[in-house]
């Protein structure tokens, strides 16, 4: 059987890794809303909830969603905030200039083409940041976890995201990330061939005894090769 599916991450696989402070991230997005005297702490809160919510991903596989964050800070989320959250992002959501002739090239190929992302954020916002950069319609389906129960690696959302594409068999599929733990051992232990995208912090993801990607590549416009070769000796 031929290769069915090549499903990627989003952030840090589609999009160039980017560090990010998420005390200032959210000292940003309040300075314009709140009052002087509150900012400060209502972005420390905004970001310790946001790491709990993703050590609670991280931990327990339990997903989460941007107005829980917004419940468990204790913050009331305007329209005008939330369109500052969006502005503030901007910048690191650009997608790779590499990424939409890679996704032509797979479904020239017969390969459907998937996203599965751990993301607080709505179906809505992902698909305007996709159809921004136009490759919303390069996609045949997606998978955000704030959708579902799960966040990767549970095997239940890469089952989904195969649902997503019309995939039926893992071994016949193909996970693109940048996660050694949540994309690689997960995508592998799910039954799909995992091809790990090695940035300058990977290392501070991985953990002893997960198993290795199938292949390493260092941008996402390495990944063709990889993909020809499975799908014609499949």
């Amino acid at each position: 059987m031929a290769l069915q599916a090549v499903i990627f991450d989003w952030g840090g696989t589609l999009t160039p890794w980017h560090d990010v402070e998420l005390a200032d991230m959210w000292r940003a997005i309040c300075s314009p809303h709140l009052p002087a005297d509150t900012v400060e702490t209502a972005a420390a809160a905004l970001a310790e909830a946001e790491l709990e919510l993703w050590r609670r991903g991280a931990e327990e596989h339990r997903s989460a969603t941007l107005a829980e964050l917004f419940a468990l800070a204790g913050v009331e989320p305007t329209d005008a905030l939330l369109d500052t959250h969006y502005e503030t992002w901007t910048p690191h959501t650009w997608t790779d200039p590499a990424v939409p002739g890679l996704l032509r090239a797979l479904r020239d190929r017969g390969i459907k083409v998937g996203v599965l992302s751990n993301t607080m954020w709505s179906r809505e916002l992902h698909e305007r940041i996709f159809a921004r950069d136009d490759v919303l319609g390069l996609l045949d389906g997606a998978v955000y976890s704030s959708e579902i129960p799960w966040t990767k690696p549970h095997a239940e959302a890469f089952r989904a995201a195969m649902d997503a594409v019309g995939a039926t068999d893992p071994a016949a599929c193909v996970f693109v990330g940048d996660r050694p733990y949540d994309d690689i051992h997960g995508a592998k232990a799910a039954g799909l061939r995992a091809v790990q995208i090695r940035h300058q912090t990977t290392h501070a993801f991985t953990r002893p005894g997960l198993t290795p990607p199938d292949a390493l590549i260092h941008g996402i416009g390495d990944l063709l090769p990889h993909v020809e070769t499975w799908h014609a000796t499949a």
